[in-house]
């Protein structure tokens, strides 16, 4: 039982949030005091969420004092909760709100070419995440959360993945290394709630991952979760770059390899720079590593979000290199790598040829092909088809075309 008498979580300027002070209390009740500059339409509402979240929680006497900015009633009760788990020992699971948003299944195989990672303890920035087109969001528990925040963005992530639709894009949290103290909570929070991937910070070898999964797997088994959710390494040390092909191949919930060149250039002692030599062949060899053990590779952020020229130009290396796509800090960095990775018509009709050459060469017994007299061998086919697979998911191929 703590001996801390109050707790505060959250924020009362922040957009979409709410400042929460819980004191606790031996007797008198539940007590309430709320502003809010929404106070005329939701104030009697606000109080009315607020206590029954006290109800829930079990507990019987509070003083809370609420400033309200306009927060969802997911954010209250995961602010409530946060507050009441460092005054009490809170019986499992807390508080969640009623899912709203069906658990998918997680896909392997799809579009990720852009991730937009978005503050685990920010509910305004993660409310609208899925607004901007992004293949993937990335609800962040780790380098965005300051220590002493990382408990509250905990329930605030668990509530958002049971509350906000996110139109599609691959539902992704990046929960804390379980070297730290959070790792293993966070994972024992966020799984019920149903992400498609558990992306894994600071991985350097194939125990990180194994590790990882063994406790995803046990709380998978105890919450009855019958399709097993997606693990994604972020490599982000000399180590981890030396060990991509392994921690790749280290078991078959890992759908990509993503690349960290931050923590990674420091883990060297150098400067990022604009071009990227520096990280040039840790990127190589993470490709290599990903394809060896066919996953995906996911190349890292490109930080200067107002360098869209920079940004094209990283984004057209890294897809040169063999990546599938690419971190994003910025929702105004979605558009420009997307087009990178937009297959040209051009490219999209040597590929149908591609591949109409070759269905027409065995059809007729023959396993050779050719166009315009340039033999088509299978590294030729394989790319055709890669591309037309791209396209197809791009919704850029007429029905019947090939992939």
């Amino acid at each position: 039982m703590s001996e801390t008498k109050a707790a505060r979580t959250g924020s009362g300027e922040k957009k979409g949030d709410i400042l929460v002070v819980l004191e606790k209390q031996t007797s008198g009740g539940v007590s309430i005091e709320a502003t809010s500059t929404v106070e005329a339409l939701f104030g009697e509402q606000i109080r009315e969420r607020a206590g029954e979240t006290l109800r829930e929680l079990g507990i019987e006497h509070a003083h809370l004092v609420a400033e309200d900015n306009g927060a969802y009633d997911y954010v209250i009760m995961a602010r409530i909760e946060a507050a009441a788990r460092r005054l009490w020992d809170v019986a499992e699971p807390g508080c969640p709100p009623a899912r709203k948003v069906p658990v998918a299944s997680p896909v392997r195989d799809r579009l990720r070419r852009t991730r937009l990672y978005m503050p685990g303890n920010d509910p305004n920035l993660m409310f609208g995440g899925g607004r901007y087109g992004a293949d993937t969001v990335i609800l962040d528990l780790e380098d965005s959360v300051a220590p002493a925040q990382k408990d509250a963005a905990r329930v605030l992530v668990r509530n958002t993945l049971l509350s906000v639709d996110y139109a599609g894009a691959e539902r992704i949290v990046r929960i804390n290394p379980l070297s730290t103290e959070y790792g293993a909570a966070d994972i024992r929070m966020i799984v019920p709630a149903g992400p498609d991937t558990i992306l894994i910070p600071k991985c350097d070898c194939a125990g990180d991952v194994a590790a990882v999964e063994e406790i995803v797997a046990r709380v998978e088994a105890e919450h009855g979760i019958a399709e097993p959710r997606l693990l994604m390494p972020l490599i982000e040390t000399a180590r981890g770059v030396l060990n991509a092909a392994e921690i790749a191949a280290a078991s078959d919930r890992v759908c990509a390899l993503c690349f960290g060149a931050e923590d990674f250039t420091a883990d060297l002692g150098v400067e990022r720079t604009r071009e990227g030599t520096e990280s040039f062949v840790a990127r190589s060899l993470i490709v290599l590593g990903a394809k060896a053990a066919g996953v995906q590779a996911i190349d890292t952020v490109y930080s200067a979000f107002k360098d869209t020229e920079g940004l094209v130009e990283s984004t057209r290396e890294a897809m040169m290199l063999g990546f599938e796509g690419k971190g994003v800090i910025h929702p105004s960095q979605i558009e420009p790598i997307h087009e990178v990775f937009r297959p040209t018509p051009e490219r999209i009709e040597y590929a149908k040829s591609v591949v109409a050459a070759i269905e027409e060469a065995r059809a007729k017994g023959s396993g050779v092909a050719t166009i315009k007299s340039k033999m088509i061998d299978r590294p030729i086919e394989m790319r055709a088809r890669k591309i037309l697979r791209l396209a197809g998911a791009l919704g850029l191929l007429d029905e019947g075309d090939a992939g």
